[in-house]
């Protein structure tokens, strides 16, 4: 694997632009004081209780996600280009959606072939023909980037159905402005506190076309022992909008309202955060508690807006996001700002037989997987471990992808023997309302805290830092 690019110190070893405040900063700040701040940070963190949950894990509910004190800087340049090329993409998905569940002209077209999409389980054939208010599809979308060298950002994954992470950029910046004041006193960093704002005008935007003026905006959530169920709160409190469970929404005559003390409310816009299967147990799982009996048929009938739509998840499967390139040229005539990781799709003989002849140098990946379960990184890899996966593979090619070990840049980051370099990712969160496409000025940054690891998943040890773009 190719030597990592580290966005601080560059590839020669000299000071980047963007980083030279940081570093005098770092150089007159003593390593007990930073040690002392990221004490504070973790304090801050555990009282306002942010935790996640990993399934399986006794002691879900007291899992940190680790805070990194250095934050990770970028360009405002860098930026703008970033911007650019998420927005170019996101639209470029939308289209793409409508597209497969109405006329399929990419499939007459050829570019990609019918049974990835009319077999894949996340095809929701129930979309077949549905309007959704001014055909947005996917009003959040989490899309995934890392970084190679100076120039070159890759998206590595497209999170089209309910991704996480935006309370820890929330939080992240809120904790380092009162810890830290000294060092953004040295910076013109962008704001991300705008988030909640753009977000309620993104999904009131959407509402159905006979909603008030003021229409109603609920959030809905699987209840306090999903994963994510701290940011579901945060987020409701921060927008000013219910935070509902299913067995808090009622539907009568295809229209949806939610329980309160002062009776029946009526609901024009739900951010779900369940997935499809779970929405509606008279349309998708019967044994579903999570969901509202009817939901699908007020949707259908076009008296409320689910976001994200449902069946956004075949643009989340890992084999489509391989025909990302060619979606983009096919829907907006413009080549591709942002570039995809080289990918191998397993479900191709040519494909298959490279991958099974490199799976040492490889990170193969299942195309439904998430949360970095399920993946093989060979060059990490024990002997044995790899051999289970040529198996799987054989068994199974259709249901992975596979990829070059990218050389992922670093940023300094604390730890236990001083500031070191750990590699990271990005999620800008990209907001699609009826007339306009918003990204604040940064995102998540993952690091993946383990010496040499890949891997920057919050439920595979990894932490996150607080993004700066830098207003120039």
């Amino acid at each position: 694997m190719a030597v990592a690019f580290d966005e601080m110190n560059g590839p020669g070893g000299e000071l980047r632009s963007a980083y030279q405040e940081l570093s005098r900063w770092l150089s007159d700040t003593p390593p007990d004081a930073l040690e002392h701040r990221r004490h504070e940070a973790e304090l801050l963190f555990r009282r306002i209780g942010i935790t996640f949950a990993v399934y399986g894990d006794a002691e879900a509910q007291e899992r940190l996600i680790p805070f990194d004190v250095i934050p990770r800087i970028i360009s405002g340049k860098e930026w703008t280009l970033l911007e650019k090329g998420l927005k170019q993409r996101v639209r470029a998905i939308n289209m793409f959606l409508r597209d497969i569940y109405h006329g399929r002209d990419i499939l007459r077209a050829n570019i990609i072939p019918d049974d990835l999409i009319f077999q894949n389980p996340v095809f929701r054939p129930e979309m077949n023909g549905q309007a959704v208010p001014h055909d947005v599809y996917v009003h959040i979308a989490g899309i995934d980037i890392v970084r190679v060298d100076a120039e070159n950002f890759y998206v590595l994954e497209d999170n089209a159905r309910t991704p996480s992470g935006v309370s820890y950029m929330l939080e992240n910046r809120e904790i380092m402005m009162r810890l830290f004041p000294d060092l953004f006193a040295r910076h013109r960093v962008a704001p991300v506190e705008k988030y909640p704002d753009e977000l309620l005008t993104a999904l009131r935007s959407v509402a159905p076309l006979h909603a008030s003026s003021e229409p109603t905006v609920a959030l809905m959530t699987p209840g306090v022992y999903n994963s994510a169920y701290y940011e579901h709160s945060f987020l409701a409190d921060k927008l000013g909008v219910e935070l509902v469970e299913g067995r808090d929404l009622i539907v009568k005559s295809d229209e949806v309202f939610m329980r309160t003390t002062e009776g029946l409310k009526r609901v024009d816009v739900i951010y779900r955060r369940v997935d499809d299967e779970y929405l509606d147990p008279l349309t998708f799982r019967p044994d579903s508690a999570l969901g509202v009996p009817g939901l699908m048929s007020a949707y259908m009938a076009g008296n409320v807006t689910l976001a994200n739509a449902v069946g956004t998840g075949i643009a989340d499967d890992k084999a489509v996001y391989s025909y990302m390139p060619e979606i983009v040229k096919f829907y907006l005539g413009e080549e591709p700002i942002l570039k995809n990781v080289p990918t191998w799709r397993c479900r191709e003989p040519a494909d298959l037989a490279y991958v099974l002849d490199h799976l040492g140098e490889l990170v193969v990946k299942e195309v439904h997987g998430s949360g970095g379960y399920g993946m093989l990184i060979g060059p990490a890899a024990t002997k044995a471990t790899i051999e289970a996966f040529r198996d799987k593979l054989k068994r199974e090619p259709e249901g992975f992808i596979a990829q070059p070990t990218l050389a992922l840049s670093t940023c300094p980051t604390c730890t236990a023997s001083g500031l070191a370099p750990r590699h990271v990712d990005l999620r800008p969160f990209v907001l699609t309302g009826r007339d306009r496409v918003t990204i604040v000025p940064g995102g998540l940054t993952r690091v993946a805290l383990k010496e040499g690891s890949l891997v920057v998943n919050s439920s595979q040890g990894g932490g996150t830092k607080d993004t700066w773009i830098l207003d120039e």
